[in-house]
């Protein structure tokens, strides 16, 4: 199992605990008192997410907040994501249970990708060299780029036993645990609460 490096779970008003960026991605819609919430309410919140998931730096955000926060095409393209969000979730959810990817939603991704693909690039580092990933950003279309190679990925190499929702506030994560048996989304949100209930149901148990 790939280590994944360790990120602060709240960045600028997002969760990033999913360790995979489609599932943070999802989570830009949490449950919360059981409410959903909308993390995007406007492109500039959409600008905000990508940038705290480091897809794009101060610059490069405040350049782009300049020129598109207040075009048609802006907003359209943060209506078409969520849409895409959603899509995607109740597709992720299926597939977490065992059924099988929809050709729809292949179909669909197939498209995003070669519509706005992702760009690979050689770079010299201090122990060698590695491969980078970037995109670009012509369009606010183009944000497309890496939702939908992340979610590619996950579809195509992920073991979906793996990938689930917290039973404490449906938020989805990947399990990169060595024993695979987790099921909250962090120790810190929820896992400590759900010990808590479960000593204070066997405590109960031992009393009766």
């Amino acid at each position: 199992m790939t280590k994944v490096r360790e990120r602060p779970e709240w960045i600028d008003g997002f969760l990033f605990l999913g360790n995979q960026l489609a599932l943070d991605f999802l989570n830009t819609r949490p449950i919360q008192n059981g409410e959903a919430q909308e993390l995007l309410p406007d492109f500039t919140a959409l600008l905000r997410w990508f940038r705290a998931a480091e897809l794009l730096s101060p610059r490069e955000m405040a350049h782009l907040q300049q020129h598109w926060e207040e075009s048609a095409c802006a907003r359209r393209t943060l209506e078409e994501m969520r849409e895409f969000r959603e899509e995607l979730r109740k597709e992720v959810v299926r597939w977490e249970a065992g059924g099988n990817v929809h050709r729809a939603i292949i179909e669909k991704l197939n498209a995003l990708l070669a519509a706005h693909p992702m760009l690979t690039s050689l770079k010299q580092t201090e122990n060698g060299h590695r491969m980078d990933l970037s995109f670009e950003t012509r369009k606010p279309e183009d944000f497309f780029a890496p939702l939908a190679y992340s979610a590619a990925k996950l579809f195509a190499e992920v073991d979906h036993t793996r990938v689930r929702k917290c039973g404490q506030c449906a938020l989805h994560f990947l399990d990169t645990s060595k024993k695979g048996t987790r099921r909250w989304c962090s120790m810190r949100l929820c896992g400590n609460r759900l010990k808590v209930a479960a000593y204070a149901a066997r405590k109960r148990l031992g009393a009766e």
